[in-house]
């Protein structure tokens, strides 16, 4: 598959294979254990305090797309699921087998709660930045576990979902295959040494025109950071992101620039300035290095499968 193609093609028909794998392309996660054994109710920490859960709920809505990766990565298909507002559904990088069996609940930090409540879940997974104002609402549904925010603190964010999911063992073969991942990534693009000096550029179109500069305190950035890669000056900074101007794009330049753009291409401004002059100024377009990936997986697969994927295309991206 030549690299543009692998960028841009539906993810569902993509194999989430099994590490570790050699060359370019996108990776799964290990495969979990086939049974667990029986478990009794906890009660786990969330965001909101303590929350009694069931052992082991297999009737579970989720309300972002963390949350989702979370639930489908430790072998959980959600009886329902909220969406981008934006987007047509979940995040696509998942078998549409698996994603038919999963209802909408609306849109994400809106949740529909009377088709929740239908649903007769036995855990509600979220987070307080999108829905702690339906929280109340929410936790008279089922239980409901909401971290603080979403993005940047994934990997201790899906422990949380785990211990509420009662598959905490199955966490912890998904975390050791995400490392060693990592290794074999790192090891193919020449090691720690070889990557701080590539300096890769995250770029996102949103809707209203806005041009986002993705910088360290975000899903990706972690990625970059567990790569040891290098970022341009304006994305090195420990913020979520910078937004610049349509024609003030000098920060978006990097060694390897990576932009996607959320929802409608001409909605979010993404069509005007790729065919802009400051754009096409940018040394790295110039030098045939800036590359589109698909939004849905790179900016809102945020998880460990999303992850894997991710790893696997920026090796290939990167030449290894």
């Amino acid at each position: 598959m030549r690299r543009r193609t692998l960028l841009t093609a539906p993810l569902a028909a993509l194999p989430l294979a099994a590490l570790p794998l050699a060359g370019c392309g996108p990776r799964g996660n290990r495969p979990l254990p086939q049974a667990d054994p029986p478990v009794p109710g906890a009660t786990v920490t969330a965001a909101t305090g303590p929350v009694p859960v069931a052992g082991r709920p297999v009737r579970v809505v989720v309300l972002d797309t963390a949350e989702l990766d979370s639930a489908m990565t430790l072998g959980i298909t959600p009886l329902g699921a909220s969406r981008p507002g934006a987007d047509p559904g979940p995040p696509d990088y998942w078998p549409a087998s698996r994603l038919a069996e999963v209802a909408d609940t609306g849109t994400v930090g809106a949740p529909d709660h009377q088709r929740i409540r239908a649903l007769q879940p036995q855990l509600i997974l979220g987070n307080q930045t999108r829905d702690g104002a339906h929280y109340e609402a929410l936790r008279a549904i089922a239980p409901t576990v909401l971290t603080a925010t979403t993005g940047h603190p994934w990997k201790e964010n899906f422990q949380l979902h785990a211990r509420a999911l009662g598959r905490e063992a199955a966490a912890e073969l998904v975390a050791e295959a995400y490392r060693g991942h990592l290794a074999q990534v790192s090891r193919a693009l020449g090691g720690p040494g070889a990557l701080g000096g590539r300096r890769v550029s995250l770029v996102r179109f949103v809707e209203g025109g806005r041009v986002r500069l993705y910088a360290r305190q975000n899903y990706l950035g972690t990625i970059l950071a567990d790569l040891q890669l290098g970022r341009p000056d304006a994305q090195n900074t420990d913020q979520f992101d910078v937004e610049v101007a349509p024609d003030q794009l000098a920060g978006a330049d990097g060694d390897l620039l990576l932009y996607a753009a959320y929802g409608d291409p001409a909605a979010s401004g993404a069509a005007a300035v790729l065919a802009g002059a400051a754009w096409r100024g940018l040394g790295a377009v110039r030098a045939h290095r800036a590359y589109q990936v698909d939004d849905r997986l790179w900016f809102e697969g945020i998880g460990y499968t999303g992850a894997n994927l991710v790893l696997g295309q920026l090796q290939c991206l990167l030449g290894g």
